[in-house]
């Protein structure tokens, strides 16, 4: 059995010639077979030497003939060019060809064009199954270990998205970051297209989709002052922001999480990082919404998850408010019954309004303990359920909070990320503008939003200092 294999430029007139020759041949004859391997005229002459050179053909011309022995193995057999082919054709068939040169060109037009559609249609279709490219920076953290199985297992992004993870962090910790590449393939997630490890600074955040900043300082004031830490947390957003801007996707994400500046690495980014999209900067608030949720559940003896619209105000890793003002829940055994979805206010089931007005508020102390030591589960699932409702939306009555770059709602000055109530739809954030907040809750803003401009100040001096001639 032998199949006859045809290649050639696809405006080739002598191209076409022999194809339609080849196309009456198979039509009309039981054991003649046809494969046509059509390349585009700009990829021609490479493609025409590599395959000479691998079956040591000599060959130059436009088309190209040979014969495949598929019961043979081994190279095929040279036929040539198309006065070749038209030879062969007429020796053991009796068949010539008698196309004029206009028709030729005709159809070598068409060849062209078809090769062009299936070429776009080819690039389309990898488009749509391009794996999604995902950044996480200082990726030996705990939090970056429970993170990749939150993205890989398909809850994130959809049961149809691949996504590729590419770990960063320095050269020091490139045995950590080998571990967990290794565990992670071990794993075999049907999603995981690639994940792989990077120490490389000058290569990081290329095509990115995603980017989740980790990167955290060990405070300890005793050793350092606060305005050091600031400075610290600047310089490695010096660094990021211009490849981030350099190298990721122009509608690149990134999400500022960690234990310590998370809202301050969001501001210094877009500080450092101006073409970044300022709506796709984002810190993330939940690890406490989740907290206080909890504790809350366990005065109330009912399941965390029916607590509703807890918000999070300010400075998420410093001085920041848990207003319950419009929390809600759902599901909880009191004397009002309703449907499922019923939702009653918080402070309405909770008649001890001194446990709220003390207990709870002092309370924070021991919520921010509770979150700091939260190195790994808590956080992680912050950041992988934040990416879920920015790709896929939030339940539309939730209430969601996020640090992001104020505008100036709520009267909260302008230029500084602060915590506040938004929902996700249609890949998109908007904050809740529309929630009333009353007079106590806005004095507390105003002290809050009154620290985070000093610590943006702070980190503007630092930048000034050390880098006069970049500042702003």
């Amino acid at each position: 059995a032998a199949v006859a294999m045809f290649t050639g430029k696809a405006n080739c007139p002598y191209y076409a010639k022999a194809e339609l020759l080849a196309d009456y041949l198979q039509t009309n004859l039981p054991n003649f077979r046809v494969h046509k391997i059509t390349q585009h005229p700009d990829k021609w002459e490479q493609w025409l030497h590599d395959i000479c050179e691998t079956n040591g053909w000599e060959h130059r011309k436009c088309p190209m003939i040979w014969r495949e022995l598929l019961d043979r193995g081994g190279k095929g057999q040279l036929l040539g060019g198309l006065n070749d082919f038209l030879k062969y054709a007429q020796q053991y068939y009796g068949i010539t060809s008698m196309m004029l040169s206009e028709k030729m060109l005709d159809i070598a037009e068409e060849n062209l064009q078809a090769h062009l559609e299936i070429v776009k249609e080819d690039e389309e279709i990898k488009s749509l199954i391009k794996p999604m490219q995902i950044w996480i920076t200082s990726a030996s953290v705990p939090i970056c270990y429970h993170l990749i199985p939150l993205l890989a297992n398909g809850e994130v992004f959809g049961m149809t998205t691949e996504i590729s993870i590419h770990l960063l962090d320095t050269v020091q910790f490139k045995e950590i970051l080998r571990s967990i590449v290794m565990e992670a393939e071990d794993m075999a997630f049907p999603l995981l297209h690639s994940i792989s490890e990077h120490t490389k600074i000058d290569q990081a955040f290329i095509d990115a989709d995603i980017i989740v900043v980790l990167d955290d300082v060990v405070l300890n004031l005793e050793v350092q002052s606060h305005e050091s830490y600031i400075r610290e947390v600047s310089e490695i957003c010096r660094v990021y922001a211009p490849l981030i801007e350099k190298n990721a996707k122009s509608e690149v994400k990134v999400i500022s999480a960690g234990k310590t500046f998370a809202n301050l690495k969001a501001t210094m980014l877009k500080t450092y990082g101006p073409s970044i999209r300022p709506e796709n900067i984002i810190a993330i608030a939940t690890s406490w919404e989740s907290a206080a949720k909890a504790m809350l559940a366990r005065k109330l003896n009912m399941s965390t998850a029916g607590v509703k619209d807890v918000i999070v105000w300010g400075n998420i890793s410093g001085s920041n408010y848990i207003d319950l003002s419009h929390a809600k829940l759902r599901g909880y055994d009191c004397a009002i019954w309703g449907p499922p979805n019923f939702q009653c206010p918080l402070l309405n089931m909770i008649y001890d309004s001194e446990w709220i007005r003390s207990e709870f508020q002092s309370a924070q102390s021991t919520l921010s303990s509770r979150v700091s030591r939260c190195t790994g589960m808590l956080p992680a699932h912050a950041v992988a359920m934040v990416l879920r409702y920015w790709y896929h939306g939030s339940p539309s009555e939730e209430i969601i909070s996020v640090g992001i770059l104020s505008k100036g709602q709520f009267c909260i000055p302008e230029g500084i990320v602060f915590s506040m109530p938004v929902r996700f739809q249609n890949g998109n954030w908007e904050v809740m503008t529309e929630l009333e907040i009353n007079e106590t809750t806005r004095e507390v803003l105003g002290r809050l939003s009154h620290e985070l401009v000093q610590e943006k100040l702070i980190a503007l001096k630092e930048i000034n200092e050390m880098h006069p001639y970049e500042a702003e």
